[in-house]
């Protein structure tokens, strides 16, 4: 059993945005040498999160907004303590974390499908902790 792990830096320019981050998924899994596992995904923060989804910048864009929808800019409790009460609740609708089957030596994804980093709270540099396990 092989396990190898990448922290990789990715810094955001806006207050809120979706990047694309399969790349550096990617590229953790063929430094692992892993052939056969899984890849753990983990962003180490609070106001940002990970999701399953296509990079197209219409639904990019669309997924910001459903969000705004659902988490509407209020006078949050937390806002006393750090102002970014929105952007943490936002982030609790979807995880910090993933786990993504690795055969063959790459990522399994489906065609359209990409790991999507949703920034809540930017501009900001973010840690996204990629830890490939197998053989």
């Amino acid at each position: 059993m092989k396990s190898y792990v990448r922290v990789e830096r990715v810094d955001t320019s806006s207050k809120e945005e979706v990047l694309d981050v399969t790349n550096l998924v990617e590229k953790a899994i063929n430094k692992s040498g892993v052939k056969e596992g899984v890849a753990i995904v983990f962003l180490k923060h609070t106001t940002a999160a990970l999701c399953i989804n296509e990079a197209e910048r219409g639904l990019m864009d669309d997924i910001l907004k459903t969000f705004s929808t659902l988490v509407k800019e209020n006078k949050y409790k937390h806002d006393e303590v750090d102002r970014n009460a929105t952007s943490h609740l936002r982030s609790i609708l979807i995880l910090p974390s993933l786990v993504l089957p690795v055969s063959g030596g790459s990522l399994q994804l489906g065609t359209w499908q990409r790991i999507l980093m949703i920034e809540f709270d930017g501009p900001r540099r973010r840690e996204l902790y990629v830890q490939v396990i197998g053989e």
